[in-house]
C-alpha cells in the first residue's frame, strides 16, 4: 500500500526527512511514532501530496507522489493534525459539500454521508454549526471528512490531539474498526494507544527510521533492563546485601524503612525474571513478603531508549 525509498525532505540548511524507507502492507494498523520534530508530519505531508520530497521515491496506493499525485489523493483521506474546517456551515452541511469536491452527488452523496454521520458518531450534532463544536466532535467531523469517499488507505496525523480519556478511548475504538476495511497509517504521541490499536510501529527520530517491528518484538529486543519491586520486614542492610547477590541483579534500590518493612528495586538485566530467586531468599531468611512484582517495559520504554539524547561523557 505504501512503499517509500531513500525519501529525504531539506528545508534550506536543515534535513527533516533523511533518506528513510519502509512499507506499509494493505491491511495494516501502522504507528508512525516520534518526538517533536522527528519529521513525522513532513512525511506524512510528502505522501499525501501537500509537500513535495527532495529526493527519494514513494508510492501510495499504487500511484507515484510525484507523477500521480491527483490520481493518490482519490484514493487516501488524510487528517492533519489540526482539521481545517469551515466553522460557519453545519455538519452534514460541510460533509455534502466535501462529498460533492469527490464528485460524489445525489443520492449517492446522501447515502455516504449518512453512513460516515454514523460511523463517526455524528448524527446527535449533523445539524449543527461547527464552530459550536468540542474540540473532540470537531476531530470526528475531520475523520468523517476523511472518509466521505470511502479511501483504500487512512493516514492520521495525531487523531487523538486534545481529547480527554473519554474520547481517546472512543477514538481508539472507531480506528480498530476502521481498520477492519481500511490501511492505516497513524501518527500519535500516545503510546498505550498504539500498543492496543496498531499492529506494527515505526519509531523516527532526528530523520531517521529507528526501527519497525510489532511492539511486542519491539519490547523483546528493548537493551533497557526491567524491574522487580519486593517489600520485605527484615533487617534492610542484611536484606540488600542478600538481593544484591542474585544472578541477573545490575542494580538495587532501597527505600527508607516504614514500621520495619522495607522495599527494594532490581533492575535486572532484560530477559531475567527473577521473582523466584527474590521468593526462596526470603524464605531462606524467614523473612514476611508483602509485596514482589515484576514490570516489565513497555513501548514507551522503546520510545524514549530509541530517542532520548545521548549524554556526553
Amino acid at each position: 500500500m505504501i512503499r517509500v525509498q531513500n525519501l529525504t525532505k531539506r528545508f534550506l540548511s536543515h534535513t527533516a526527512v533523511d533518506g528513510i524507507s519502509f512499507e506499509v502492507e494493505e491491511g495494516e494498523i501502522v504507528g508512525f511514532l516520534g518526538p517533536n520534530g522527528a519529521g513525522k508530519t513532513t512525511t506524512l505531508r510528502i505522501l499525501t501530496t501537500f509537500l513535495s520530497a527532495t529526493s527519494g521515491t514513494a508510492t501510495v496506493a499504487g500511484c507515484d507522489i510525484f507523477s500521480q499525485s491527483l490520481e493518490l489523493r482519490r484514493k487516501i483521506g488524510y487528517m492533519p493534525e489540526n482539521v481545517p474546517l469551515y466553522t460557519d456551515m453545519r455538519v452534514k452541511e460541510y460533509l455534502r459539500f466535501r462529498a460533492a469536491l469527490h464528485r460524489i452527488t445525489g443520492r449517492p452523496a446522501r447515502v455516504k454521508v449518512g453512513e460516515v454521520l454514523d460511523i463517526c458518531g455524528l448524527k446527535d450534532v449533523r445539524k449543527k454549526i461547527i464552530g459550536t463544536l468540542s474540540k473532540g466532535y470537531r476531530q470526528r467531523v475531520g475523520l468523517a471528512d476523511a472518509l466521505i469517499h470511502n479511501p483504500e488507505l487512512l493516514i492520521l496525523d495525531e487523531p487523538t490531539n486534545g481529547l480527554d480519556p473519554n474520547q481517546i478511548r472512543q477514538a481508539r475504538d472507531l480506528i480498530k474498526r476502521l481498520g477492519e476495511s481500511h490501511t492505516i497509517l497513524l501518527s500519535t504521541h500516545i503510546l498505550p494507544e498504539v500498543e492496543m490499536t496498531c499492529g506494527r510501529v515505526i519509531i523516527i527520530d532526528q530523520g531517521r527510521i529507528r526501527a519497525s517491528d510489532t511492539p511486542a518484538n519491539l519490547v523483546g529486543k528493548l537493551r533497557t533492563a526491567r524491574t522487580v519491586s519486593v517489600e520485605l520486614k527484615a533487617d534492610a542492610e542484611t536484606a540488600a546485601k542478600a538481593l544484591t547477590g542474585i544472578q541477573g541483579v545490575r542494580k538495587l534500590i532501597r527505600q527508607d524503612p516504614v514500621n520495619g518493612w522495607t522495599s527494594f528495586i532490581l533492575r535486572v538485566e532484560s530477559q531475567a525474571d527473577i521473582r523466584e530467586d527474590v521468593f526462596n531468599v526470603a524464605l531462606e531468611n524467614r523473612w514476611p513478603v508483602r509485596e514482589l512484582s515484576q514490570k516489565t517495559p513497555s513501548l514507551e520504554d522503546v520510545f524514549v531508549d530509541l530517542t532520548q539524547p545521548v549524554a556526553e561523557a
